[in-house]
């Protein structure tokens, strides 16, 4: 009974309806998003996303000549707290409006994170950021593929779940 209480507790945190922004906006979910805060649409501060379960990873990476220390939430973290639907890929949308369309599938075999920092430092444009799409690459050798690259979006500023 006791294991049940503590997950219970964490499943109801993530349908939580999500609170407003309260700082600068950095990502919006949009489309079949059951948690939303904005209209019909999950905004996303930097506060809110540091606040959702995350990881670390040190890795190369193929735009980097040496290793980075990178920090983000957990991509399959930041879809269930936006309550994405079943869809089998989402849309990632850049500053640029390059987009890529990822599958969730990824999310859930790798943690694949949505770096914000590198080194301890916020990433800026100029440095791939303000968010970034990034799969584990040195833990991985799989990863090292031309389909991985183009999932990994940088600048990232709007995640599409059909």
């Amino acid at each position: 009974m006791a294991p049940l209480l503590l997950v219970v507790p964490f499943t109801l945190v993530l349908a939580a309806p999500l609170p407003a922004p309260t700082g600068n906006v950095i990502l919006v979910l949009s489309g079949d998003v059951a948690n939303t805060n904005v209209g019909d649409e999950a905004h996303f501060d930097r506060a809110m996303l540091d606040a959702l379960p995350s990881r670390t990873i040190e890795t190369h990476t193929p735009w980097h000549r040496d290793m980075g220390r990178y920090e983000g939430p957990l991509m399959r973290a930041l879809l269930e707290r936006a309550g994405a639907g079943d869809s089998a890929l989402i849309r990632i949308r850049a500053l640029n409006r390059y987009e890529a369309d990822v599958p969730v599938a990824d999310f859930q075999r790798y943690d694949v994170i949505l770096a914000m920092r590198r080194d301890g430092a916020p990433l800026s444009v100029r440095d791939y950021g303000p968010l970034f799409v990034l799969y584990p690459f040195d833990s991985h050798p799989e990863l090292h593929t031309e389909a991985i690259r183009f999932r990994s979006v940088w600048h990232v500023e709007r995640i599409i779940v059909p």
